[in-house]
């Protein structure tokens, strides 16, 4: 079944629809990804989404995902809304990393971006080594957002020698998937391969889940310059002291 782009509550998100671009929805709800391989699958109601580009995306612009629970925000009197239920309604949420770095690791966020999947594709990277503090945002010309994801890890490995460890998150389960849990690649087969070397050369470096838009600061920093590569086709590599305190924090 396609996806089109579409806006809930002003961030852009992916829902289902029918060969047409109309939303399909099933007792009012529409399914819903936030990031098409963050391994989340949402429900919306249908008249909360406005479809921002018909246009029928095909069905693995978004990865298989796993169901989340996401209540909708519940109305107060006068149509007021708890500051608990808002941020409900603004997406994800999460305290931080669950699983922690060891003492002494890299800690690096690696995040893509793409507009329109395939379209214009970049990663952003942040990388934190005591401190030394690197961020990387890279153009990746036409690509997807998978190929961005994947690219994203690759480039951080690049950054430290082999025998350091490192701890990278993620809010791609895609790549986890395909890297560290055994799942088959059928499409970027050679972009897989390449990164499941060069981790088998890193005994010591680990792949973490980090949920997106969840407000985990590091993650943010690393989503905003992916975004930042597509929309300038630029890319850029910076390196100075670090000022971040604690690499979970959130903002």
């Amino acid at each position: 079944m396609p996806w089109v782009r579409a806006i809930l509550r002003g961030q852009k998100i992916y829902a289902r629809a029918d060969a047409a671009g109309a939303l399909v929805a099933e007792s009012g709800r529409v399914e819903i990804r936030y990031k098409p391989g963050d391994g989340r699958r949402y429900q919306a109601r249908a008249d909360n989404l406005e479809v921002v580009d018909p246009t029928p995306l095909p069905d693995d612009t978004c990865a298989a995902a796993e169901d989340v629970s996401k209540p909708e925000p519940a109305a107060k009197a006068g149509g007021a809304v708890d500051a608990k239920s808002k941020a409900s309604a603004s997406g994800p949420t999460a305290s931080g990393p669950s699983v922690a770095a060891p003492p002494g690791a890299v800690i690096v966020y690696a995040d893509g971006a793409c507009s329109g999947n395939p379209g214009p594709a970049g990663l952003g990277v942040v990388l934190i080594d005591g401190p030394r503090r690197v961020e990387l945002s890279e153009y990746l010309g036409h690509g997807t957002n998978n190929i961005a994801e994947l690219t994203a890890v690759l480039r951080a490995l690049g950054e430290t020698e082999p025998a350091r460890p490192m701890m990278i998150y993620t809010d791609s389960q895609y790549t986890i998937g395909v890297v560290q849990k055994g799942w088959k690649a059928k499409a970027n087969q050679a972009l897989v391969a390449e990164l499941r070397a060069a981790l088998a050369k890193r005994s010591a470096t680990r792949l973490a889940y980090v949920p997106g838009h969840a407000g985990v600061l590091l993650n943010e920093r690393a989503d905003a310059l992916a975004r930042e590569a597509v929309q300038e086709r630029k890319t850029r590599r910076q390196e100075y002291a670090s000022k971040t305190p604690d690499a979970g924090a959130r903002e």
